[in-house]
């Protein structure tokens, strides 16, 4: 399973590698897309601290940089969980902004669109397994859950020879 696992990383990895560095080099392309969205956001910007970006351009080349060094990690091998997570947080605001084919009319364009959305759903998918996967090992919650019944088999042995 190994090798499976890796070649899936770098692959869904690569996609982020690759549209992450297309919003850095070109975030004109993506930013008027992206308007409303960042307009929608930037009060909640401005709540949290005045000195945040919230023009569209900006936050489309920050998401470029998240999706790159994120998918940097995913395709290494470099804590690929939290990279996998960080990259889903990314991939909606992407989708809504990319493919949002409840706004489109023509039918040939708005079923490209669905094709496009759904395909993100499945990445989206795909990220969320990364996510949870811990490559076999026992997760955080299985491992403190054992620990703990460990710990209740001591204190009652303890308590049962005294």
């Amino acid at each position: 399973m190994r090798p499976v696992r890796g070649l899936a990383r770098a692959l869904m990895g690569g996609l982020f590698i690759a549209a992450g560095a297309q919003a850095l080099l070109k975030p004109g392309r993506y930013a008027a897309k992206a308007a409303p969205l960042a307009e929608q956001v930037a009060p909640l910007l401005q709540k949290v601290d005045e000195r945040l970006p919230t023009e569209a351009k900006t936050l489309v080349q920050i998401n470029g940089a998240v999706q790159l060094g994120a998918g940097l990690m995913l395709a290494t091998g470099t804590a690929p969980r939290p990279a996998a997570a960080i990259l889903a947080g990314t991939l909606l605001p992407a989708t809504l902004v990319g493919h949002p084919f409840w706004k489109i009319s023509n039918p040939m364009v708005k079923r490209v669109e669905q094709v496009h959305f759904a395909k993100n759903l499945g990445l989206l998918g795909g990220l969320l397994l990364a996510a949870a996967d811990t490559a076999g090992s026992p997760s955080i919650g299985w491992r403190t859950k054992h620990a703990l019944d460990q710990a209740r088999r001591k204190v009652t042995q303890s308590v049962a020879t005294r």
